[in-house]
């Protein structure tokens, strides 16, 4: 589909979202619901400092939607989202009939930076989406928020 000017508001936001999660002690990565007439219907950041490591905005939204939303308004709504969604995520993305997800920065991406900052990969294999959600529509990533979401994560890991 491609990355539009609407999808770079929507992932600005994310971005914005990740660093309110860096200052309040959380691994930056933020997320959106937009629904399909481009209305933001919920909107979270990591929460994983209290030692909950599933507490990622991905997987928080998912839950909201399988509560909150219809079928139909879960497969028309599109996540947007700082970084590529790990495989519990993309599971319960695709478990909830999620539609496309448009994230700012890939899991190979990460992991790099990772690698490059001597610090161990995370204990989940950092599958790409169509690996996990072969069905759901995914862009990303996008370049020119690379290096502001690879700010954040190296403020985190204080490199």
């Amino acid at each position: 589909m491609g990355i539009s000017g609407t999808d770079l508001v929507h992932l600005r936001r994310c971005v914005e979202l990740a660093a309110e999660a860096l200052e309040a002690g959380d691994e930056p990565f933020g997320s959106i619901l937009v629904d399909s007439g481009g209305r933001v219907l919920v909107e979270d950041r990591n929460r994983v400092k209290e030692g909950d490591q599933t507490r990622h905005p991905e997987f928080e939204i998912a839950r909201w939607a399988a509560n909150e939303l219809d079928p139909e308004q879960r497969a028309a709504a599109t996540v947007y989202t700082s970084g590529e969604h790990c495989p519990m995520c993309s599971a319960a993305h695709a478990w909830v009939g999620l539609g496309r997800i448009v994230y700012a920065v890939s899991s190979d991406q990460l992991g790099s930076w990772l690698k490059d900052w001597d610090l161990a990969p995370g204990p989940v294999a950092p599958l790409p989406i169509g690996a996990v959600a072969p069905g759901v529509p995914v862009d990303g990533p996008v370049a020119e928020l690379a290096d502001n979401v690879m700010e954040l994560h190296r403020r985190f890991h204080g490199r």
